[in-house]
């Protein structure tokens, strides 16, 4: 099968550049790059036959075409919710029908998704969602309730939402996962989060009677399919994601350098230990890939990484020293403050221990799942 690309094609790596020059990176210019890889079938290469418009690739092919898509620089993708949380559900608990309406959509770019699961008063216990479905007819249900920490809500055209449909149940029994569309003026609102940074990423999503006709899984799963979704954040994604963290370590030992901060024995051995815990972070990723089964995979790659990539963004400060503290150009009032990319990477990064599932909440999954500790108590909501 030739499968349109090698390991290291330049082809590939000067038209995401050449792309990027073009169009920039708004909104609509990642809509337009979602639908320029959907047109070349690069979306949902893991998906199999299925004729969703996708290409068809091993493991092996999946892992090499997401590593040069890290390494060409292209621009930063809008549809990964869809394709690598929602996409790989619907195969696995989504009925014909909606793997029919759902997939193709996803698969040409043209369906951006968003995740509803943090809500105010739950944090990171996800059984603990008080967003509620009452069924309005046989085929509709109306959705009320606060979700928050929404990334990319404000740009979605759906969101899978976790919603109770038994009244009254407790914790994850009586919970369903319902496709709601984001298109109902004065049912669904979108306020950004505005953080550290001056971006604002995520959302708080309210709803108000928000229609929604599709569950996967059949009433009362949501549980059961949402604790599914989770596990897929790992793998391939997994070994793309570090082939940016090793382009972020690179700049900070540039830095370094230039600043005379590694001639700092305590700076170096910071760095020599960044460095090799990415390279554990690799060999651990690789080790689990295509791996099924192992519950505590997916928490100790989360933990691995979100306190390896916290820690870097400190050290890209300390190796600065006190220039690490202004501005990329001279402040006025009447001007935004403005962050470097060093800057941005030590305040975004501030957020990796608690989105995606707090440490503290990865550690009690591997302590109760594969260690057998005992359970820890549970509230009741």
């Amino acid at each position: 099968m030739d499968f349109g690309f090698t390991a290291g094609d330049e082809e590939f790596r000067a038209d995401a550049r050449a792309w990027l020059c073009e169009h920039g990176g708004g909104a609509q210019e990642r809509r337009a790059w979602e639908r320029a890889l959907g047109k070349g079938g690069w979306i949902g290469l893991g998906w199999g036959e299925g004729g969703f418009g996708n290409r068809v690739a091993t493991l092996t092919q999946q892992v090499v075409w997401a590593e040069e898509y890290a390494r060409s620089g292209a621009p930063a993708r809008s549809g990964h919710i869809g394709e690598k949380l929602l996409a790989p559900t619907l195969l696995a608990h989504g009925s014909e029908e909606q793997k029919a309406r759902f997939l193709p959509p996803i698969a040409l770019g043209e369906e951006l998704w968003c995740q509803g699961y943090s809500e105010p008063g739950a944090g990171s216990d996800l059984a603990g969602v008080r967003t509620k479905a009452e069924r309005a007819s046989d085929r509709t249900y109306r959705v009320t309730g606060q979700k928050i920490w929404t990334s990319l809500a404000h740009e979605a055209d759906w969101c899978f939402v976790l919603a109770r449909t038994e009244p009254d149940s407790r914790r994850h029994r009586g919970l369903s996962f319902l496709l709601v569309p984001m298109d109902q003026p004065g049912r669904i609102e979108v306020r950004p989060i505005r953080q550290m940074t001056g971006t604002s990423e995520f959302n708080e999503v309210f709803f108000d009677g928000a229609r929604a006709e599709h569950v996967v899984g059949g009433e009362g799963a949501g549980w059961q399919v949402a604790m599914s979704l989770l596990g897929f954040e790992r793998g391939v994604s997994t070994l793309a994601q570090q082939i940016g963290f090793a382009g972020e370590l690179a700049r900070v030992v540039g830095a370094a350098v230039r600043s005379g901060a590694v001639k700092d024995p305590v700076v170096r051995d910071r760095l020599v230990r960044q460095w090799a815990e990415l390279r554990v972070m690799r060999w651990n990723a690789l080790r689990t890939l295509g791996g099924s089964g192992d519950a505590g995979a997916p928490s100790v790659a989360k933990l691995l990484w979100g306190g390896w990539h916290q820690r870097l963004g400190e050290l890209a400060m300390q190796v600065r020293g006190a220039s690490a503290s202004a501005g990329p150009r001279e402040w006025a009032p009447s001007t935004p403050y403005e962050l470097d990319d060093a800057q941005h990477l030590f305040l975004f990064s501030r957020a990796d221990t608690i989105y995606g599932g707090s440490d503290q909440v990865q550690r009690t999954i591997i302590a109760e799942r594969v260690l057998g500790l005992p359970r820890e108590p549970k509230g009741v909501v």
